[in-house]
């Protein structure tokens, strides 16, 4: 029998096509929910075995021997329109930048635009705290992530860039925000392979997850349908990792993470079956 694998995700809705049913894909698997940079944490202190976290927490944990499982991911080709950033002045004049608390990788890929496209980098003044209105806050700009940015009207805001789109539109690629993560040491056995299944059910059930959590989210269902099968990708194919690798040489130059981070696997045969 299979020992027990501690496994951290979120519980944002584009998450949740990644586990669907996990647990009764595979009874050895011990799921728990919190916030990416606290999942990220987590693994770090070996609370986790394997975890959901940001791309950034991935390339900053290299040193830790962590491992991608191969063939899974967050992403976006184009509008993701659940990570913007909303703009009280220009572009060019943002000088006072507040970050969502519950990011990470989001986080890096604002100040990577604002540097590259508007030559701005701007004081970090504030955490935005989960629950809090982008409203409250008097930055110049305000990143907000997860279900609550698909909510925020753009009314009263100068402007409003999603920035996966922005990603697209500046290098071509997609743009991963989330990665299924190992520690070192872990043995996965077929979890991989319970992980592909879980991801094909989740896909083949989005009407349903749409059903069920767009009346909570104040989203209606045709938003959350398009959003599951549509906006987001799940696979981690040869594209999203050019776009990582360019992701990560990029934070390297402004300092957001280390220089010449290698991608590192865990066992490519266990290359999970893209849709």
């Amino acid at each position: 029998m299979q020992p027990p694998i501690r496994i951290g995700a979120v519980s944002y809705l584009n998450a949740k096509p990644l586990y669907y049913r996990l647990c009764d894909e595979a009874a050895y698997v011990r799921l728990s929910m919190d916030v990416p940079s606290r999942l990220a944490e987590q693994l770090a202190a070996g609370a986790l075995d394997v975890a959901l976290i940001p791309s950034i927490e991935y390339l900053r944990g290299v040193d830790r021997g962590y491992e991608i499982i191969p063939g899974f991911a967050i992403a976006a080709r184009g509008p993701v329109r659940s990570v913007k950033l909303f703009g009280r002045v220009r572009w060019d004049r943002v000088e006072r930048l507040a970050l969502d608390a519950g990011s990470r990788t989001s986080q890096v890929l604002a100040r990577i635009w604002l540097d590259s496209r508007h030559g701005v980098r701007p004081a970090l003044v504030e955490e935005l705290p989960l629950g809090v209105s982008v409203l409250e806050s008097t930055a110049d700009a305000v990143l907000v992530i997860g279900d609550r940015a698909m909510r925020v009207p753009h009314q009263g805001f100068a402007a409003v860039v999603d920035l996966a789109a922005a990603w697209r539109g500046m290098t071509g690629l997609p743009f991963v925000f989330a990665l299924w993560v190992a520690r070192p040491g872990v043995e996965l056995g077929d979890l991989p392979a319970a992980l592909a299944r879980s991801r094909a059910a989740g896909l083949a059930h989005a009407a349903e997850l749409a059903a069920t959590h767009g009346p909570r989210l104040g989203l209606d269902w045709a938003t959350c349908y398009d959003y599951l099968t549509r906006t987001l990708s799940y696979d981690l194919g040869e594209p999203e990792i050019a776009g990582l690798r360019q992701f990560a040489e990029r934070a390297a130059r402004l300092g957001l993470a280390p220089e010449g981070v290698r991608l590192v696997f865990h066992r490519r045969r266990d290359l999970a079956p893209r849709r």
